[in-house]
């Protein structure tokens, strides 16, 4: 299996063995490189040498690190590009918040350039399951729904009080591509490639019990949903009309 020709990837990492590398060996296998040494380089490169399909993101990074350039790119108008963050550290709370900051995957170093090229295929293969006219195109902050909203710049799920309720990365993600498309029935396949994540196990019926776990965060009883409806065979959908608002 090959990557489709034409997919353009943004490499952001101080170092610039890496950075050779991995420019080399991902041409090699199809894609087109494009290397930034720095977060203002990287900024750069997204404005003038764009548009990319994914960005390859080192966390630790002299000046600005990954996670700020992480928030960054999901709070702007690059928000769309699908993130696989790098960290050097086998930390669970750097992987957790790397999600929770809209990575869409993460790898540890040392890694084989070989494994990256498999995340880089999953993670579009992920992003361009739904066909687009059911791809989000709201630049709305906030998603209005029932007794909640969504902040996407925040990527925070507010009560009707206005107080948080904390959202793993992909609690928050199976939550926007019900909002972004309401209504709809869609199957588990759909669900789990589009929400998940490195927290998400790899098999079927983990959407089933992220979905119990949003129910749980949306306080929607679950025998009777008022926002989250199971489909007998078919799969789920977000009953609620859903309105977009700005801030």
């Amino acid at each position: 299996m090959t990557t489709p020709p034409g997919d353009r990837v943004l490499i952001v990492d101080d170092d610039r063995d890496i950075r050779d590398l991995l420019d080399i060996y991902l041409s090699k296998n199809g894609l087109r490189v494009v290397t930034a040494p720095t977060g203002r380089h990287a900024r750069q490169a997204l404005d003038t040498a764009g548009p990319f399909d994914l960005v390859i993101l080192d966390l630790m990074m002299p000046g600005e690190d990954g996670l700020t350039l992480c928030r960054d790119l999901r709070a702007g108008k690059h928000k769309a590009i699908p993130i696989l963050m790098l960290t050097a550290r086998d930390d669970e709370h750097d992987r957790i918040l790397g999600l929770e900051m809209g990575a869409d995957d993460y790898l540890t170093k040392p890694f084989s350039p070989r494994e990256l090229l498999a995340r880089i295929r999953s993670v579009l293969r992920r992003t361009r399951m739904l066909p687009p006219n059911m791809r989000s195109t709201d630049e709305a902050r906030l998603l209005a729904f029932g007794d909640w909203q969504l902040d996407t710049i925040d990527r925070q799920l507010l009560d009707a009080d206005g107080v948080a309720v904390p959202l793993s990365g992909g609690e928050y993600r199976l939550l926007r591509i019900f909002l972004d498309h309401p209504q709809r029935v869609l199957s588990r396949d759909q669900l789990l490639n589009l929400s998940q994540g490195r927290e998400t196990e790899p098999f079927e019926r983990s959407i089933d019990l992220l979905i119990s776990r949003l129910r749980q965060r949306l306080r929607d009883d679950a025998r009777e949903p008022r926002y989250i409806k199971t489909v007998r065979s078919e799969g789920y959908v977000f009953s609620a009309q859903v309105e977009a608002r700005d801030a």
